[in-house]
């Protein structure tokens, strides 16, 4: 559905217009369109594809999602995919934002993005200078909330991790552990997958042969793509913090299971030693040593309980036992 369609001169808002009188304002060159839309049907975008006259291969991506983020240039407009990342309920939800931008036009499409974008529309109508760079500044300030909003998930993600990180040497619920840190990894990845395409493709609006649009923002650009890489590198950063942490799980539980192993061991031994000694003494036969000798049985166990007393000393100094 449409949930803004205005028009702007020389950084000033002319007013809201109706869908049909698009035309006649992208025809002025002093002005430009800035048309806000969400989940909009197919027919709405084919009205928006025949009044900014756009490619149709942008059109047939905006109205398919599930796009990687990128900007592409066609002829002198843009098209931008980016997702929008937030956090709901602890789960990660990504949604859609689709961008049309011209030299007199911008257009955005939300798909499955709830949070809008009336801040960054009052945030550009508060500056005019800078508004009167038109579409560009924009598409800049599109951009530049998009991004804003990686930030608190990249906090949520870390807080997470901290509570996982908390239990680790408490000795409870080790592989259950491992499945959370595992589930804050994925999280992780799901935030570099909407950052690094982007990190690319921001550094070519700033640097380079600047695309048309965006002449004259490069400063604002390359604030963006200093975002992103600093975002990455917290991601990368907690991606290896989360590694240490899973591979540090996994070593105590082998730990873990490693004592348990030496205590029975221990345990074997203690109880193999009075079993050997007396299935000796229990074959029966009649020419055996000691067999009839008064002393033979106190001294058979005497050996056992003197074995045993030395093992279990020798096991205890081992922390065997």
């Amino acid at each position: 559905m449409l949930i803004n369609c205005a028009a702007y001169q020389d950084g000033k808002k002319l007013g809201d217009i109706a869908p049909e009188d698009i035309s006649k304002y992208v025809s002025r060159p002093e002005c430009f369109v800035w048309v806000a839309m969400k989940d909009p049907g197919p027919g709405e975008l084919a009205s928006m594809q025949h009044e900014f006259n756009l490619h149709e291969l942008a059109v047939e991506d905006a109205r398919h999602g599930h796009q990687r983020p990128k900007i592409e240039e066609y002829g002198d407009s843009l098209f931008a995919v980016l997702h929008n990342i937030e956090v709901v309920g602890g789960e990660i939800k990504v949604g859609e934002v689709d961008i049309f931008v011209g030299r007199n036009f911008l257009l955005s499409v939300r798909n499955q993005a709830e949070p809008g974008f009336a801040a960054v529309r009052a945030r550009c109508e508060r500056e005019p200078e800078l508004l009167k760079h038109g579409a560009g500044f924009v598409f800049y300030a599109l951009i530049d909330a998009v991004v804003d909003r990686y930030f608190p998930v990249l906090d949520a993600i870390e807080n997470e991790f901290e509570k996982f990180e908390t239990q680790i040497f408490s000795g409870k619920s080790l592989r259950a552990n491992i499945e959370g840190l595992y589930y804050v990894r994925q999280k992780l990845t799901t935030l570099q997958h909407a950052v690094l395409p982007l990190l690319e493709a921001v550094g070519k609006l700033y640097g380079g042969r600047v695309p048309q649009v965006c002449s004259g923002l490069q400063d604002y650009y390359r604030d963006v793509y200093d975002h992103l890489v600093r975002i990455n590198q917290n991601i990368n950063g907690q991606r290896d913090t989360v590694t240490t942490a899973i591979q540090v799980n996994v070593a105590m539980i082998t730990f873990g299971e490693t004592e348990v192993t030496k205590r029975l061991a221990a345990w074997g031994a203690l109880i193999a030693v009075p079993t050997f000694i007396a299935s000796v003494y229990g074959m029966n036969f009649v020419q055996m040593p000691e067999l009839k000798w008064a002393f033979g049985y106190p001294m058979a166990l005497g050996l056992m309980a003197a074995i045993n007393i030395y093992l279990w000393f020798r096991f205890r100094k081992a922390g065997w036992l």
